[in-house]
């Protein structure tokens, strides 16, 4: 049964553009793939090897530009990018690990923290390089968004399957024993910076990938949208967060989640309060409608508070819990 669970999900948003045609739901399909292919990135660094990283903008960023720049300077097609991305990432990772994983705790996370700024500063004055604050743009390959839909679907599957197939080897077992107690994990011969920087690699590289894919999909890019601490780095841990740190659907349904709520509040609960502002001529709804479009960051910090108050392990990790709490309030109800 644990098998074909999955299997019907998958065949189920293979199906889905079929039942939804509507450009915008695919949009926003696509950017929950997107995140997917994020978060279990996120996930295998920080879940599942324990080292929290705020990292993932630089390697998001630099597959976005390793993908864009081929077609700005050497008009090649920006989807060659969608390898070299991941493999721009991990060059980025090599030295930054090998370097920063010295450190532990909130120390090696400041530094990836640093590691975005110093990326996006880069980017910024590279003016010959890459354009500067003028950002690349590409012409979109495909009109329709279904060839991107499974493109980033493939993508999705292929990085779970991935973080799966790791996790069931020697080396997810090495990267629990890291995560779980260092020192007892050193003291059993394991040598935890090699396979910390195993696993930041992984990391990068999906989130590498993403990036390209972002940059072929949106057709614009820059300093500050791809390097962004807050839409890159902060929203991959709150999917991992909201999902379930170190479980392998975590970033599927943490993704899905902050997508939704990421929407709901830039639309105004699809488009339902300004209808209601129009509707009734309220001046008052009317404000209410502008301050809730911009308050999504709010509604993430309420989210990440219910969470860790009542599901500390994220929707995946207390599942049982909440199934528990629903059983139980329907047997009260009977």
């Amino acid at each position: 049964m644990k098998k074909i669970i999955p299997l019907i999900i998958v065949l189920f948003f293979i199906i889905l553009p079929l039942i939804v045609s509507n450009a915008y739901y695919l949009h926003l399909l696509i950017l929950v793939m997107l995140w997917i292919i994020i978060g279990t990135g996120w996930n295998v660094i920080a879940g599942y090897t324990g080292q929290v990283s705020f990292g993932d903008a630089a390697f998001f960023g630099t597959g976005a530009y390793a993908a864009g720049l081929l077609t700005h300077h050497f008009a090649i097609s920006a989807w060659w990018g969608m390898g070299l991305g991941g493999f721009m990432a991990m060059l980025i990772a090599l030295p930054f690990g090998w370097i920063c994983f010295r450190l532990r705790g909130a120390y090696f996370a400041l530094a990836s923290l640093a590691l975005n700024e110093i990326l996006r500063q880069i980017a910024v004055v590279a003016v010959p390089i890459t354009d500067g604050m003028a950002g690349i743009l590409i012409m979109p390959t495909f009109v329709s968004k279904i060839p991107y839909y499974y493109i980033a679907l493939g993508l999705a599957i292929s990085s779970t399957l991935l973080v799966k197939y790791v996790m069931s080897s020697r080396w997810g077992y090495y990267f629990l024993s890291i995560r779980e107690d260092q020192d007892a994990a050193e003291s059993l011969g394991i040598d935890t910076h090699f396979y910390k920087m195993i696993s930041l690699n992984i990391a990068a590289f999906l989130t590498g990938v993403a990036g390209a894919l972002f940059m072929n999909y949106m057709g614009f890019i820059d300093p500050h949208v791809v390097f962004s601490l807050h839409d890159i780095s902060i929203m991959a841990i709150l999917v991992g967060i909201v999902g379930g740190v170190g479980t392998l659907y975590g970033p599927i349904v943490g993704a899905v989640v902050m997508v939704a709520v990421q929407e709901i509040f830039r639309t105004g609960c699809f488009g339902l309060l300004k209808f209601i502002a129009d509707s009734t001529g309220s001046e008052t709804m009317k404000i209410v409608t502008e301050y809730v479009a911009k308050a999504h960051v709010l509604g993430f910090g309420a989210l990440v508070i219910v969470v860790i108050l009542f599901l500390p392990n994220g929707i995946v990790g207390d599942w049982h819990k909440i199934t528990g709490r629903l059983t139980a309030g329907s047997k009260k109800g009977v």
